[in-house]
């Protein structure tokens, strides 16, 4: 009776981790904003590990420990959808070169050159890129909700990253890593945009794949990087920031981001580029002991008023 109630008790127990599991995959806004707070960190230990740690080598490092990472848990779904794979062969490669290579090569390349801060200003651009992109491919225009959701939401990461002085902005020295990462934005948008054309697979499927021929592409430029430039210490600080970005900014995060695309679009997803500085702030706040002051919580305000406009389904037109 005992081995009864126990087996009863796992099952149970099975049951609700995955029906938690099926929730969480049809929330998008929630998948969204975990994905916002894997990457907030990700610009400040790229500005901590710059200079440590060749942007290539960190890149490399990322998605091949990445892959490493959801491999167990995608394996059946990848051999399952290999043939949808294959058959959209191209467009899985150029996704995986834009979207995991060049992005994020760009992204630790452009932090030897600029602040975490510029970084943070910058990535607020990341929904016009993807409104762009969606117009220009699709003739996908944004939703008059949509376009003032954005401008109020830039507005708030403005006042939270200016300290709410917003002539403060004329202060900010920018420079060529600010353009490096703008280009890497641009193509990060491309990216957006393009995975709606993905094929009909598990989102661990995409996600591995991607991985692991974004990692694939690196090889070449590692192999030079190695020989233009000192290799990586193995010491602690860098071995760290090396599974920070495997484990949070690249698993968790892309995993909540592709799936979040797939079911509401790029242009109702791309707002929460805008929570990325708000979770930094919350993060320097908690674990940096910063004293929030009014113009946080102005700011935070705008943010998610922001968000919530811009990534609301539209109205169904009256028939």
């Amino acid at each position: 009776m005992h081995c009864i109630t126990t087996a009863a008790m796992s099952a149970s127990e099975e049951i609700s981790d995955a029906s938690s599991r099926a929730w969480l995959a049809n929330r998008p806004y929630a998948l969204l904003s975990i994905a916002a707070a894997c990457w907030a960190g990700n610009a400040i230990v790229g500005r901590l590990a710059a200079g440590h740690i060749p942007p290539v080598t960190l890149a490399f490092l990322r998605w091949g420990l990445g892959f490493l990472i959801i491999l167990p848990v995608s394996w059946r779904h990848l051999k399952h959808d290999w043939p949808a794979i294959r058959a959209k062969l191209g467009l899985m490669t150029f996704l995986s070169v834009i979207g995991i290579a060049g992005f994020n090569t760009l992204q630790y390349w452009a932090l030897e050159y600029t602040e975490a801060l510029n970084t943070l200003l910058l990535q607020s651009t990341g929904p016009l890129f993807v409104a762009c992109w969606s117009l220009v491919l699709f003739g996908i225009r944004l939703t008059l909700a949509q376009a003032i959701g954005i401008v109020v939401s830039l507005t708030g990461v403005l006042v939270i990253l200016l300290h709410g002085d917003i002539a403060a902005i004329t202060a900010i020295d920018f420079n060529k890593g600010d353009i490096i990462f703008l280009v890497a934005l641009l193509i990060f948008g491309l990216y957006s945009v393009m995975s709606l054309k993905r094929p009909a697979i598990h989102d661990l499927s995409f996600t591995a794949f991607t991985f692991a021929c974004g990692s694939a592409v690196l090889v070449p430029p590692l192999i030079f990087e190695l020989f233009w430039r000192p290799a990586m210490q193995l010491n602690v600080t860098n071995l760290l920031s090396v599974m920070y970005v495997a484990v949070f900014p690249s698993t968790i995060a892309y995993l909540c981001y592709n799936r979040s695309v797939h079911l509401i679009g790029a242009n109702r997803a791309a707002p929460f580029f805008h929570a990325v500085p708000v979770f930094g702030s919350a993060m320097a706040i908690v674990f940096l002991g910063e004293r929030p002051q009014v113009f946080h919580f102005i700011g935070f305000a705008l943010v998610l008023t922001g968000i919530f406009a811009a990534s609301r389904k539209p109205s169904a037109a009256p028939g």
